[in-house]
């Protein structure tokens, strides 16, 4: 696991070893839809519902939630949920700016290496989580309270899944309607994106959407397939995903270097980093004559967008991304 995990979902193949050093351990801003945090709980009672790991059942709609991954919390926050407890509260307000929370919530550790007593002693009604984080590390969280484990997304439909994520988060919080309306809205604004690309003459143009970093000064390039949140929603808005191979089963995401970006022709490259580390393409690739003579860059068709856009969250992360790639494009 990269010393980095701030720009990427947790890798699932986390060793024990860590697991149980994680769980020994104590551990400008777009506002949310003001009508989905105004929402009610629906009436209490038991909730069946059905994550990664089968079927289970709350006593009641879950209102004392702690999160352990930023694309499920900022959900809970669209759908009115702020968290008891979060893993990394500085590094989800600083890469989600869609959704943020208090700076003051508990910090429960990291997202890759969680505390069991920092989770513990916010007495929660549900620990939700993503299949990321190992198995055995669920269990040992399970022990002190109920868990959802959810998929970080699905490489075969991204935003299908993303949708089912959000249905069921309303489902165990009470929320049902809400996560209508958060929906709703969603569709509404891929709609109205939709139109403006077709408006400008952009309908079916390449593009490819990018991320990186930098890692003793060299520069590792990371590509959306269409198997990606951000990679299928460009496309859903009319473009064409030029970037189609090597996504990996869950995020979609194909790993490549400078080299490798001569495959692609005359696109809109598109990418997103963030201030609180280098620019992989501007700073990284500053003189790389790779770089530099690749048709899109001499063209200037090389778009960053703008920071706080998390690349594996839900309907507000979409909205503010297609907002920006219309803005970038048309």
């Amino acid at each position: 696991m990269r010393s980095r995990p701030a720009t990427r979902p947790l890798l699932a193949g986390a060793t024990a070893a860590l697991a149980a050093l994680a769980l020994a351990a104590c551990g400008t801003t777009e506002e949310p839809e003001a009508d989905a945090a105004a929402e009610a709980p629906a009436a209490s009672g038991p909730v069946t519902y059905t994550d990664e790991r089968g079927e289970h059942t709350l006593d009641a709609p879950a209102t004392d939630v702690v999160s352990l991954e930023w694309g499920l919390t900022e959900n809970l926050v669209a759908l009115g949920v702020d968290p008891i407890g979060q893993a990394d509260v500085e590094g989800y307000n600083t890469w989600d700016t869609a959704a943020p929370i208090d700076a003051e919530t508990p910090d429960v550790g990291t997202r890759g290496e969680p505390s069991l007593d920092a989770i513990s002693a916010l007495e929660p009604d549900l620990v939700v989580t993503t299949t990321d984080l190992p198995a055995n590390v669920i269990a040992q969280i399970e022990e002190v309270a109920p868990v959802l484990t959810l998929r970080g997304s699905d490489g075969e439909d991204p935003l299908g899944y993303m949708r089912e994520t959000v249905t069921t988060l309303g489902e165990v919080t009470g929320m049902q309607d809400a996560a209508t309306s958060v929906l709703e809205e969603f569709d509404a604004k891929v709609a109205e994106a939709s139109t403006a690309i077709d408006d400008a003459g952009l309908a079916g143009a390449e593009f490819a959407m990018a991320d990186g970093w930098i890692a003793n000064g060299t520069v590792s390039v990371r590509m959306f397939t269409p198997g990606s949140f951000f990679g299928a929603l460009g496309e859903e808005i009319g473009l064409k995903n030029a970037w189609t191979k090597g996504g990996d089963p869950d995020y979609g995401l194909a790993q490549t270097d400078v080299e490798g970006l001569t495959a692609l022709g005359d696109v809109q490259f598109v990418y997103v980093a963030n201030d609180s580390e280098a620019d992989p393409y501007a700073d990284g690739l500053k003189g790389n004559k790779v770089w530099e003579q690749l048709p899109f860059v001499a063209a200037g068709d090389v778009h960053r967008l703008p920071d706080g856009l998390w690349m594996f969250g839900g309907p507000l992360s979409g909205e503010a991304y297609i907002d920006a790639l219309v803005d970038a494009l048309a």
